[in-house]
């Protein structure tokens, strides 16, 4: 068990995240790519994909699942094309979570990816459940999606997403020594140190909350403007008290999801919006995480000069 369980956090006097450039909000848009990593009894798995598939499809146990494969197909061959195209225009860069097996199916992503400069964060081996899988297995897949990054990024340090981690998921990874961030926490708006194996590692919080995901659900959004007005508000609030507590408004998207024709307005309408506003850091999981090493090293490191 690796894990401890922290309800204090920053309490009620959070750091003053000293922002590039004084901004009030840091705004993290994170792609997911995951199509071709999900469960599929053609690669071996139990049942097919029953979560986020956008149309509802149970997960059949040793059945394919046609349409549900197809979902997953819709965002490599259409859906992050749009969601690319929509960053260009905006000039952003973004966090990609790449799933390994799905980056591997879909090489042309891959490279657009790098070449329009977003940061490529390492979303597991495959789009599963880790909380179940035996340590292991674990591990294998671990050593696997760090020798694929490690060639891609060239030998540097990159991010790490699991999505559905393991109580052992964090120390595999920091084991490798190569991960320079995870996202593995729904539990702050702030990044912070955590020891794993009595060393310092970097945790930058996601949110499923701030999410596209959510057009998945029943009460969830049923049209672009839901998305659109629910990050605006959330926005709003971060951006009114980065005033005197600077905050991530962290933002998941999903190119199987937002990357619908019906959908992309509420992406456009936000990134208006929040586009126009002086004092906003569109930033990247790595821009965060140098920011955060450089301004707040880890405890027992020198202290940054003010």
């Amino acid at each position: 068990m690796t894990r401890e369980r922290d309800f204090a956090g920053y309490g009620e006097h959070p750091p003053d995240a000293r922002w590039p450039a004084g901004a009030r909000i840091a705004v993290n848009l994170n792609l997911n790519f995951e199509g071709g990593g999900e469960r599929n009894v053609a690669d071996g798995d139990a049942c097919s994909e029953g979560m986020l598939n956008d149309i509802g499809m149970p997960c059949y146990a040793g059945l394919r699942s046609p349409l549900s494969e197809s979902v997953f197909e819709y965002g490599s061959r259409v859906g992050v094309w749009r969601v690319l195209d929509v960053l260009r225009q905006y000039r952003l860069k973004v966090s990609v979570l790449g799933v390994v097996t799905a980056l591997t199916r879909a090489p042309d992503v891959l490279r657009a990816v790098r070449r329009d400069g977003h940061e490529l964060v390492c979303h597991g081996y495959r789009w599963l459940d880790y909380q179940t899988m035996p340590l292991e297995e674990e591990r294998s897949h671990v050593e696997a999606a760090v020798d694929f990054m490690l060639k891609v990024s060239g030998g540097t340090p990159f991010g790490w997403m699991t999505g559905r981690p393991g109580i052992n998921t964090r120390s595999l990874i920091a084991a490798t020594g190569h991960v320079l961030y995870d996202r593995d926490e729904l539990n702050d708006e702030l990044p912070y140190w955590t020891a794993v194996g009595g060393r310092p590692h970097l945790v930058v919080p996601y949110s499923y909350e701030t999410n596209d995901n959510r057009f998945n659900e029943n009460s969830g959004f049923s049209v672009a403007r839901h998305f659109s007005e629910y990050m605006i508000d959330a926005f709003d609030r971060l951006y009114a008290e980065g005033i005197h507590r600077p905050a991530i408004l962290s933002i998941g998207l999903h190119d199987r999801l937002i990357g619908r024709p019906a959908r992309i307005r509420g992406l456009v309408d936000f990134l208006d919006y929040a586009s126009k506003k002086p004092g906003v850091w569109f930033c990247t999981g790595a821009d965060i995480a140098h920011h955060w090493a450089a301004a707040f090293p880890p405890p027992g490191r020198e202290a940054p000069r003010r």
